[in-house]
Order: structure tokens, then sequence, then C-alpha cells
């Protein structure tokens, strides 16, 4: 993304704001059977457009609009209709809620940004651990950010502290710069990095949110990995525990495939947060989710995948 480009996101950011636009994401499945109801064909209004991403006809938008959708390279035409590249998703962050752009419904391409109930999850939980940092890290990393949505969070509770978003995506990073500077902060920086490997230094604070699912694409946004796509959570939880300064905290929410009783990722990370952690805890958010998951290959033997919250505290 260029800066005319992002500028005029950023414009477009504002436009939406400006009007009272307000969107939660679904689930793809809810998102599916919503569009697919009588009259939800066409948008008609701004939240059709950026939010439930439904084609619209050019006379139906304001020539303003349309102008800022094209100097932003996001009007993509469909048939005799046009259609928005992104969508924009409301995101409660400490007191506020902020305007995120990430990729419009369905999310195919490869370098498709996601954001959806998980990040949700993912903000309110990491919010609600909050007090335990006292006055807040100097410097923290979202490891995998996407939009950016947890990086925002952290920039926008504590201003003093360095904050920094890294994705492998640099597409990704483009719209996190973007929903950084329409979220007014300026305590945020991107970097383009491979988990933790782009990076220098240690971290107070490590947050994340990554895939977790086996895909058979492989695509980035939601392939985990072996382990019924715990892989990579393991990956991040080992560089994470390598780079924390002492009483630092690891934070990362993710999904995790369950056979019977056994959790196969808690039974490989208990080892190392029990030797290099003052204290740990490891719960359970939601028993069940991404249900119809587990009709996909390699899931044969999984009940049930659990959404999971780790704190970490770095002794």
């Amino acid at each position: 993304m260029t800066t005319p480009h992002a500028t005029a996101l950023l414009a477009l950011g504002h436009y939406l704001r400006e009007h009272g636009y307000r969107f939660m994401t679904v689930t793809p499945s809810t998102h599916r059977r919503i569009n697919r109801r009588p009259g939800n064909e066409r948008a008609t209004d701004l939240r059709g457009i950026f939010g439930w991403s439904r084609p619209f006809a050019e006379s139906e938008v304001a020539p303003e609009l349309l102008d800022l959708m094209r100097e932003a390279r996001i009007l993509e035409r469909d048939g005799q209709l046009w259609r928005s590249a992104l969508r924009a998703s409301t995101l409660p962050v400490y007191h506020d809620e902020l305007l995120a752009f990430h990729s419009a419904y369905p999310t195919e391409d490869e370098d498709s940004v996601f954001f959806g109930p998980d990040t949700y999850r993912f903000v309110g939980t990491m919010a609600r651990a909050f007090p335990w940092l006292g006055s807040g890290p100097s410097r923290a990393i979202d490891v995998g950010c996407g939009g950016g949505a947890g990086a925002l969070a952290i920039a926008k509770a504590f201003p003093h502290a360095e904050v920094v978003g890294a994705d492998i995506n640099t597409r990704a990073l483009a719209l996190s710069i973007v929903n950084a500077r329409l979220a007014g902060l300026d305590n945020f920086t991107a970097a383009r990095s491979d988990l933790l490997d782009g990076v220098e230094g240690d971290f107070d604070l490590i947050v994340s949110n990554p895939p977790y699912v086996l895909d058979p694409s492989e695509l980035p946004y939601r392939h985990g990995g072996g382990m019924h796509g715990a892989e990579l959570s393991l990956r991040i939880v080992e560089e994470s525990l390598a780079r924390l300064r002492r009483g630092g905290s690891l934070m990362l929410y993710t999904g995790v495939a369950i056979t019977g009783e056994r959790d196969q990722f808690l039974d490989a990370i208990r080892p190392k947060l029990d030797a290099l952690c003052d204290q740990w805890s490891y719960d359970e958010l939601d028993p069940d989710i991404f249900g119809g998951q587990l009709g996909e290959p390699g899931y044969e033997d999984v009940e049930r995948i659990a959404a999971v919250w780790l704190h970490a505290i770095r002794r």
C-alpha cells in the first residue's frame, strides 16, 4: 500500500466515523447465513458495504465516498455492481471504540487479514488482564498482529509504551499502520517478522492470537501447522519465553484440539512454563468453537476445539 493509498484509506476511516458507522464482525458461517436472507443481496447502507461485504450500485453511494474508495484502491467490480475489498469493524478498547480495516468477506486470498469473534475474545481477555501489569510495559509486541487489534489495545491502554505489531504479511502491516493512525496512536510501529525472528531486543509484554486450525490450503492466516494446528502456538510460547524480561508477561489466545481428556498443547508447554515462569495460568474461555472444522481432514480423532488463554510471568 503506497502512501497516497494509505492516506485515502485513512480519510475513508474518518468518513465512516463521522457518519456514525459501527459494525461488529461475526463468524463466517453467520455472515453467510445473514447475507443469504431475502433482501440482503445488495448493500443499501455503509454497514452493507463495509461490514457485510455486499455489492452495491454506484448510484447508491455518495460521490465523495466512491472517490475515496478508488483512491485507496479498494473498489472492485462485481458484475455490473461494485464491492469493497476491505471491511471495517468496531473494536471496543479501553473505554473507547476504535475502527479497524481488514479483509472483505470471504477471506480467500493468501494474504487475507482476518478479524472476527476470536479477535474480540482475544482483546477483551487481554484487557481484563491489564491490571496484572501495574503501570504497564515499557516495550510490548503483538506477534502475528494482523490488522493490529491486540497492539492497538496495548497502545491505547499504555500510551507510554513502545508497542510493536509484528507479522509476516505485509498487507496486514500496512493495514495495522492505517488502523493505528485512525485511532490517533503514535506509540505503535509495524515490523515484518516471522514470529519474533525479525525484531530485536526483549519485551515486558508479548501477546498473540495466532492461526490454530489445520487448513488444507495452508493459508497463513488460518493454518497453525502440526499437532492439529497447535504447532505455531507452541513456537510462540517457546520463542516468547526466551525474549521476555524478568517479570514480563506472555498472553496467548489460541484454539486447541481436544482428544478425550487430553490437551496435547498444554502437555507440551507445561514443562517449559514450570521451568521458566514464576506463575502461569491456563483457562478454557470457550469449550467448543469452530465445530464445523471437526469434519475436515486431520480432525478424525478430535472431540472439540477449545478457545484457551495462557498468561505466563517470566521468572
